[in-house]
């Protein structure tokens, strides 16, 4: 996906959404505005989510749930809410990133453009390849999907990108550096405390934080349980 991307901006505000449309217009992407929780959910025909979590007839968190229940169209969340916890929360609900307001328009189209790259690296892996086993752990990269102990695992696309990607040497050490530049972007503009937020979620996920071990200082390493 490149530019002509067609972009779902769910946001009420007129003052936030008017500029935000006009930016990515001259960024050539083609932005749809739709101002309520229930237009989102009845909105066609679009590439990828720009959301708004504080909409008027609902939970944007709820809406970002119902869309990935749906679809694997790209979700980018877009809000004021910088805690911790709503980052958390929204990572966990299948957002694929979150942006907190306010941002610079360079930054969004960045963010835009790793995800749109991301997905489409997703959709030319068609090839069949037997799922990996790390103990009771199976990780099926035809299907996207992981589970444990036959129990499959929700994670949205972002986090299995990088519960792959600590697989390909499960055991070894991956630094955070390599890790946010293999599975986000070289040019990432936000925050590496994002990489911490994924694995936060990934853990309570798979029900033991012991799947995915802090190196101090260094990074992560993926391992079964011992």
């Amino acid at each position: 996906m490149t530019s002509g991307l067609r972009v779902l901006v769910v946001e009420d505000d007129d003052a936030i959404a008017a500029p935000l449309a006009e930016g990515l217009n001259r960024a050539g992407y083609r932005p749809q505005r739709v101002m309520t929780a229930a237009a989102a959910l009845g909105a066609t025909d679009y590439d990828l989510v720009l959301l708004d979590l504080g909409l008027p007839d609902g939970d944007g968190l709820d809406v970002c749930r119902q869309l990935r229940a749906r679809s694997d169209v790209p979700i980018v969340v877009v809000s004021a809410r910088d805690d911790e916890v709503d980052r958390v929360l929204g990572l966990e609900m299948g957002a694929d990133d979150y942006l907190v307001k306010p941002f610079g328009m360079r930054e969004l189209v960045a963010r835009i453009r790793a995800v749109s790259r991301r997905v489409a690296a997703r959709s030319e892996t068609s090839v069949a390849v037997a799922p990996q086993w790390i103990g009771a752990m199976e990780i099926d990269r035809r299907t996207h999907r992981v589970a444990v102990d036959g129990a499959e695992i929700p994670l949205t696309p972002r986090e299995f990108e990088l519960v792959q990607y600590l697989a390909n040497d499960a055991g070894a050490i991956c630094t955070r550096e390599r890790i946010m530049d293999d599975v986000w972007d070289p040019h990432w503009f936000g925050p590496t405390k994002t990489l911490d937020v994924h694995v936060a979620a990934i853990r309570k996920k798979l029900g033991d934080p012991r799947w995915i071990e802090t190196v101090r200082g260094v990074g992560f390493r993926l391992a079964e349980p011992g």
